[in-house]
Parts: C-alpha cells; sequence; structure tokens
C-alpha cells in the first residue's frame, strides 16, 4: 500500500507533463508552428517529467530553454506560445515537494534568474518580433524598463508561489505521516496496555486465588493429617478435627464464590476486605490448629489505607501459612506489628518443632507465596524480604508498610535484621 502510494506520487510529474505536451503540441497544430516550438515544448515538457525524480536537472532544463531562445537556438515566445511559461511554475512546485532545504534554495534561485530571462524574452521587441508582450495583451505601449520590471515581478511572483504552493503541500504531507505515525504509536500503545492489564488482572486474579485457597488448605492438611494419626487412639479429637476441615472448606468455598463474583461483575479483585482487625481472628484460628503463635503491637497505630491493611493481613496470613506447611502443626511463630516509625513495620518469625523449615529459594524456585507477599508489599508502598536464618531454624519475613503520605525512601533490610525475644 506504501509503495503504490510513493509510484502513484512520482508518477504525477510525468503525467502532467504528457499533458502540457499535448495542450501545446495541439495548440501549436492550430497555428501551424509545431515544428517551430517543438523544442521549446519538449525540453519544458522534460523538465516537468525530470522535476520528482531528477530535480536538478530539471532545474537546468528550466534555465536552458530561455537562454536557447535569446541565442536564436530555440523559437521565441510569442503571441500565441509565450504561456508556455507556465512550466517554470509547475518545475518550482514539483522540486519545492522534496525535503531538502537546499533544494529548495536553489529551486526559489532558479526562479528568480529564470524570471528575468523570460521577462526579458517578452519585453524586449526583436528585428523577428517587433511586438513586446504588452502589445499582444493589449496593455499598451510602456517604457522597456517598465515593461521588464513589471514582467519580471509578475514571473517571479507566479514562480514563486509555485514554489510556496509546493513546500506547503510537502509540509501537509509531513503532518499526514506523522499523525498516521502517531495514530499507529497509539494503536501499539493501547494494544500493550490492554496485555499489561490483562496481565495485571491474572497476576491479581492469581494472588487472590492463592489467598483464598493456600490458607484453608494448609489448614485441611494439618487437620487430615492429625485425624489419621489418632484415629484409632482418640477418635473424639478425629472427630473434632472433621469437622474443622468442614468449616475450613465451607470458608474457602464462600471465598472463591466472592472472588469469582466480583471478577464476572467487573470489580477490582483486590478490593479491600480484611483488615488488621481480622488478624486477631486468623491468629486464633491457626492456634485452633495446634501452633503457637505470639502477637506483639508496639507503638500507637498508625493510618493505613484499605489496600494496605488488606495487604499487610495477607502477608500476615501468608506467613501463618508457610509456618504451617513448613514446620508444622506445632511451629511456633512470632507475630510483630510496630508503629514506632513513618508507618508499619512487620517481623514474622517462625520456628519448628522437630521438623525443618523450608530452604531458602530464589529465582524462579521461589514460591508464589513469598512472590505474592512481595508484591503486595510493593503495591502498598512499601517492601518485603522472606529469608531463612543461617542455620535454617528460623524463617521471618520482614515487611514495611508506609502510612498514608509518607513514602518509604529506606532501602529493604537483610531478613533478620534483628532479633527479637519471643516468649
Amino acid at each position: 500500500m506504501i509503495d503504490a502510494r510513493r509510484w502513484g506520487r512520482h508518477a504525477v510529474a510525468p503525467a502532467v507533463a504528457v499533458v502540457y505536451f499535448a495542450f501545446w503540441v495541439a495548440t501549436a497544430w492550430g497555428l501551424g508552428g509545431v515544428a517551430d516550438n517543438s523544442v521549446v515544448f519538449g525540453l519544458f515538457a522534460l523538465a516537468i517529467g525530470l522535476s520528482f525524480w531528477m530535480p536538478a536537472t530539471s532545474l537546468a532544463l528550466v534555465l536552458v530553454v530561455p537562454v536557447l531562445q535569446l541565442a536564436g537556438l530555440a523559437e521565441a515566445p510569442s503571441q500565441h506560445t509565450w504561456a508556455a511559461y507556465v512550466a517554470i511554475a509547475l518545475v518550482m512546485a514539483f522540486v519545492a515537494v522534496k525535503p531538502s532545504p537546499w533544494l529548495r534554495l536553489a529551486a526559489l534561485v532558479v526562479a528568480a534568474v529564470a524570471a528575468g530571462l523570460a521577462a526579458w524574452l517578452l519585453a524586449v521587441p526583436t528585428l523577428t518580433r517587433p511586438q513586446s508582450w504588452s502589445t499582444w495583451v493589449g496593455a499598451g505601449t510602456t517604457g522597456l524598463r517598465i515593461e521588464f520590471s513589471l514582467l519580471m515581478a509578475a514571473l517571479f511572483g507566479v514562480f514563486a508561489g509555485a514554489w510556496a504552493i509546493g513546500v506547503a503541500f510537502a509540509s501537509l504531507r509531513r503532518v499526514l505521516i506523522i499523525r498516521e505515525a502517531l495514530e499507529a504509536t497509539e494503536t501499539r500503545f493501547e494494544a500493550t496496555d490492554l496485555e499489561l492489564r490483562l496481565a495485571q488482572d491474572r497476576a491479581r486474579i492469581s494472588r487472590d486465588v492463592h489467598d483464598a485457597l493456600a490458607h484453608s488448605l494448609a489448614v485441611v492438611v494439618s487437620q487430615a493429617q492429625g485425624a489419621m494419626a489418632l484415629r484409632a487412639t482418640r477418635p473424639e479429637v478425629a472427630d473434632e478435627s472433621l469437622r474443622t476441615i468442614a468449616e475450613v472448606g465451607r470458608t474457602a468455598l464462600v471465598d472463591v464464590r466472592r472472588l469469582v463474583e466480583r471478577i464476572t461483575q467487573d470489580d477490582d479483585v483486590t478490593a479491600p476486605r480484611e483488615t488488621l482487625d481480622d488478624v486477631d481472628s486468623l491468629v486464633t484460628a491457626m492456634r485452633e490448629v495446634g501452633m503457637e503463635v505470639d502477637v506483639v503491637v508496639e507503638g500507637a497505630p498508625g493510618d493505613l489505607a484499605p489496600s494496605q491493611e488488606l495487604a499487610v493481613y495477607r502477608i500476615v496470613q501468608e506467613s501463618l501459612t508457610n509456618a504451617l506447611k513448613h514446620a508444622g502443626s506445632t511451629s511456633r511463630v512470632s507475630v510483630v506489628l510496630d508503629w514506632r516509625g513513618r508507618g508499619l513495620s512487620l517481623l514474622v518469625t517462625s520456628r519448628g518443632r522437630g521438623a525443618p523449615l523450608v530452604a531458602a529459594r530464589t529465582g524462579a524456585d521461589r514460591g508464589a507465596g513469598v512472590r505474592g507477599m512481595t508484591e503486595r508489599a510493593r503495591l502498598a508502598g512499601g517492601w518485603l524480604t522472606a529469608e531463612p536464618s543461617l542455620d535454617g531454624s528460623e524463617f521471618a519475613v520482614t515487611a514495611f508498610v508506609p502510612t498514608r503520605g509518607v513514602p518509604d525512601h529506606r532501602p529493604a533490610p537483610a531478613a533478620l535484621h534483628h532479633e527479637r525475644e519471643t516468649s
């Protein structure tokens, strides 16, 4: 499509040259002067045809024609053929379309010289042509100097006007090209933005599905293992575990249904729900499965946005779930919420009893839970690290979430930046 348009633009000048030559040959044919003027018409037509392909050659031909006429090697303009100089204006227009500033300047200089040569040929009578242009058009006789000056100014005005039209056309064409490029770029940006939004939505949905199921499934697995171990010796404990499994399963099913409803209703799947007030109920639920969880709050609670409170809740939930999965239901966890600063500093440490903690994982081996916690902390304006201790006996999740209007610029500390005594 672009090549066809380009070739179409390049064919305009040759087509105009053919029309020009045919018109003037037909005009001269009627006057019986085809042979006398064929050289002038042919050279002017050639200049027009080459103006877009070979602009420098075209400009040279524009000057060659009046020079040949002055030298008597080509037929001088007459009462019926003087308007053939319109070819110079056409050449100026086509050459000015070219983007080269030096070529445009050269065209303007050629226009001035050609206007002077043509004005001289039209204003100065000769032995074979005693009348001048003013007599041909019925303007009466005027002084040679005045007529030459007026003709030169008029011709240069016509040539320069055609040159200006070419420049304007080229500018308009560049504007259209830039507009098309901008529209194409906007289209690509819109497509990229859509892909990015879809990727973000998939990541958000993945995090919420993980939050809704991972915690519940970890509790279910832990309770099921306990029920299997105690089914023969303590059936009443096994029955209690089964009731816990049923209750946790129902809660998880409700959470999944709520998530699906928000997705199908085009609501924000990350809309704030749980808050910091729900951390107590979360801790209570984990204690019921046998975990020892201590919660310490230091300082006066600050002002967090609902989405930030949800992020903190999810981080605590995921930390407890990981402790349950990797250290067992008899693990010992400490949750510290420290408000003494420019935001909420969170430290969740877990120690196992008899079961080793999960080993440090990096890169592609890091679990979705740790990546989800890190992303939630980042979206909340803070940061998060999750690393085991050197001897592998303790795992710590350290996070910071700034309060409203207080961005955090501190670098994330290494895990276990400081040790806390837990009871």
